[in-house]
C-alpha cells in the first residue's frame, strides 16, 4: 500500500493545458456547460490559494485555436507558453524551464484532450520526479472509454486522479481557515452549494 501525499498549497503549481478554443469543441464526455464551467473554478481556486499557474496553447494559428479568453484575463501575468507545434507540452524547453522556475514539486494538471495534453506532459513530469494530481473534471476528451484508459495509464505510473472540488477541500484543510472566502468559492460553481452558503450566512446572523 502507497503512502497518502497530500496537496499542499505551498508546493503545488497549477498547469493548465490547452483550454483553446478549438479544442473544447472535441470534449465529449462533459457538456460544454459544465466542462468549461469546471475549468473557471479550478482557475478561480489557483487564485485563492496563490498557485503558480503556467499556461500553454499548442499550435494557435491551426485548428486548436487560441487559449479560451477567460482564462487568460485571470493570469495576465502567469507565463503563458504558445508552442510552436509539440504535442507534448514537456517537449517544450520554455514550458518545462516554467514549471521548474515555481520551486514546486507537486503539480495539478488539466487540459485538453485527457489522454494526449494531459497525459503526455503529466508522464513526463513523473518521470523526472514530479508528484502529480490530474484535475479530471476540468479535463476533456472524445469520450468515456478515451478517457478511462489515459486515467489508467497515468494512475500506472503514480498520477493521483482529483475532481477541481476535492482539489479545493485538500488545499484548505481546515474550514476554520476561510469559511467564507472558500464557500463563496465553491457557491460560485455549484448552485447546490450556493443554497448550502446562504443557510449557513441566515444562521450566522441570529
Amino acid at each position: 500500500m502507497g503512502t497518502y501525499k497530500r496537496l499542499n498549497k505551498d508546493d503545488a503549481a497549477v498547469l493548465l493545458v490547452d483550454h483553446q478554443a478549438g479544442l473544447m469543441s472535441l470534449v465529449q464526455d462533459f457538456g460544454p456547460d459544465e466542462f468549461k464551467n469546471n475549468v473557471l473554478a479550478l482557475a478561480d481556486l489557483s487564485i485563492f490559494f496563490k498557485l503558480p499557474t503556467i499556461l500553454t496553447t499548442s499550435f494557435e494559428q491551426g485548428p486548436n485555436g487560441p487559449l479560451v479568453p477567460e482564462l487568460k484575463a485571470m493570469f495576465p501575468d502567469a507565463p503563458y507558453i504558445a508552442r510552436p507545434g509539440q504535442i507534448n507540452a514537456w517537449d517544450n524547453e520554455d514550458f518545462v524551464a516554467a514549471v521548474k522556475k515555481t520551486g514546486r514539486k507537486q503539480l495539478i494538471i488539466a487540459g485538453i484532450v485527457t489522454d494526449v495534453c494531459v497525459a503526455m506532459p503529466a508522464l513526463s513530469a513523473m518521470a523526472e520526479g514530479f508528484e502529480v494530481f490530474i484535475v479530471t473534471d476540468a479535463s476533456g476528451t472524445f469520450n468515456t472509454t478515451v478517457r478511462d484508459a489515459a486515467w489508467s495509464r497515468m494512475t500506472q505510473q503514480g498520477a493521483q486522479l482529483m475532481n477541481w472540488f476535492s482539489v479545493a477541500c485538500e488545499l484548505h484543510r481546515d474550514w476554520r481557515n476561510d469559511i467564507e472566502g472558500l464557500g463563496s468559492l465553491l457557491a460560485n460553481h455549484l448552485p447546490a452549494y450556493k443554497n448550502l452558503m446562504t443557510s449557513y450566512a441566515a444562521q450566522t446572523k441570529k
